[in-house]
């Protein structure tokens, strides 16, 4: 082979291998910032991964909020009135969170199936509801478990 043929090759492979090298280092990194929604249903089914950062919403079930004595650990169920999720946070809540409301929670599913949430995100008025929420009460709402 001609020395110049030589080194062209050996630049066109190392420019291959760092490109792939900075690729997978770049896919490795955001690997760990998705976050994707899922509805209660989905998560009662088994569909959501344990462990993984997740977004949970629908409604905040009536009389399911229960608020610690000695700490800011609040306990309550969302449901998208199909299945109900319980969710576990710790931390002060937003000020318009309230029973029968639409809220998002952000955190890790743990074995049990609770979502132990690192945050919690409510609705900013009467007619706002984030878009994943509101495609999961519709596609609920068509299924036909709607009280």
């Amino acid at each position: 082979m001609h020395p110049q043929r030589r080194q062209r090759l050996w630049v066109v492979l190392s420019i291959v291998l760092f490109s792939s090298a900075a690729v997978g280092l770049a896919a490795y990194a955001l690997r760990g910032n998705i976050n994707l929604f899922y509805p209660p249903v989905e998560v009662a089914a088994g569909a959501a991964p344990v462990g993984t950062p997740i977004r949970v919403g629908g409604m905040i079930v009536d009389g399911s909020v229960q608020r610690a004595a000695d700490s800011l650990e609040v306990r309550f169920a969302v449901t998208d009135y199909q299945a109900t999720v319980d969710v576990v946070y710790e931390g002060i809540l937003p000020d318009l969170f309230a029973e029968g409301e639409g809220i998002v929670a952000s955190g890790r599913l743990s074995p049990e199936g609770v979502l132990v949430a690192e945050e919690v995100l409510a609705k900013h008025d009467e007619n706002y509801m984030p878009p994943e929420v509101a495609d999961a009460l519709q596609q609920s709402a068509d299924a036909g478990a709607l009280p």
